[in-house]
């Protein structure tokens, strides 16, 4: 069956908003926000060749497995974790939550303050900061293990949330690097509506309209759980499948308030469509 985005009757923005709708995701819920996949892997060139394959994200994999030897590390985790934990999964934090939209939007309101209230009332320590969308893609595709977050919608469609229109003080860097704008790509020049421009490009290309129902198949399809899901190494701690899980049968309320707070926190796994 052609897929309508395959056909072009539809972008691919808008068929993953259907998505994301379908699934339950809102833009409401911090905590079941939509979620948007990392498109690209060229962070680094000063021009954007959306015709050359190498300058894409492999989307039939998950965050966690985007270098051989990450994935190396999520299986041999996954191998050992029935050791230690009661929860055999390749990740122990998920790919969305309202820390990570927040952290994203951070430089508008309301998200400054949301941010602010999940961290305890303050903006966290600077080099955690999103501040460079270079780093967070290093960060979530190969340097971090607890790192796999994917993008939100906004980074298709909105260059304000890149700039610190409002000066917040977002402190200082280890390096000495003052917090302020969103370092951008080489290809953006510098202007965010330049980035918008051309990752959204990038999202309507003819490479990501090929590829784009794997990534699908990841999130809200037949590999978000069970064999297939271990299989494709996108296997995450059972808390964040709160559709799976039966709360009213969970009698103790210690374990229940666990499960919930836990979920509220980390993000969840959207329903699969």
């Amino acid at each position: 069956v052609s897929l309508p985005q395959q056909k072009r009757e539809i972008s691919n923005f808008d068929y993953l908003m259907y998505l994301n709708t379908l699934a339950g995701r809102s833009y409401n819920d911090y905590m079941q926000y939509p979620v948007f996949p990392w498109v690209l892997a060229d962070y680094h060139s000063q021009t954007l060749n959306l015709t050359n394959p190498h300058t894409f994200r492999d989307l039939s994999k998950p965050m966690g497995a985007q270098t051989a030897e990450r994935k190396r590390k999520f299986i041999q985790r996954y191998n050992e974790v029935e050791k230690n934990l009661s929860a055999q999964c390749h990740y122990c934090t998920h790919y969305s939550s309202a820390i990570i939209v927040a952290s994203y939007l951070v430089r508008m309101e309301p998200f400054t303050q949301t941010f602010c209230s999940l961290q305890g009332g303050s903006f966290d320590v600077a080099d955690r900061m999103f501040h460079s969308v270079k780093s967070t893609w290093d960060s979530a595709s190969r340097d971090n293990m607890s790192d796999v977050r994917e993008l939100i919608p906004e980074f298709f469609y909105l260059p304000e949330f890149l700039t610190n229109a409002n000066h917040f003080e977002l402190g200082c860097m280890q390096d000495g690097t003052v917090l302020g704008d969103v370092q951008l790509p080489p290809w953006a020049d510098g202007d965010p509506h330049q980035f918008i421009h051309l990752h959204r490009q990038a999202l309507e290309s003819d490479f990501v309209s090929a590829h784009l129902h794997r990534w699908i198949d990841l999130i809200f399809g037949h590999k978000q759980h069970g064999s297939a899901a271990v299989e494709a190494v996108n296997t995450y701690h059972p808390y964040f499948y709160g559709d799976k899980m039966d709360l009213n049968n969970i009698k103790d309320p210690l374990i229940k308030s666990t499960i919930l707070g836990f979920i509220s926190n980390f993000g969840q796994i959207p329903k699969q469509v």
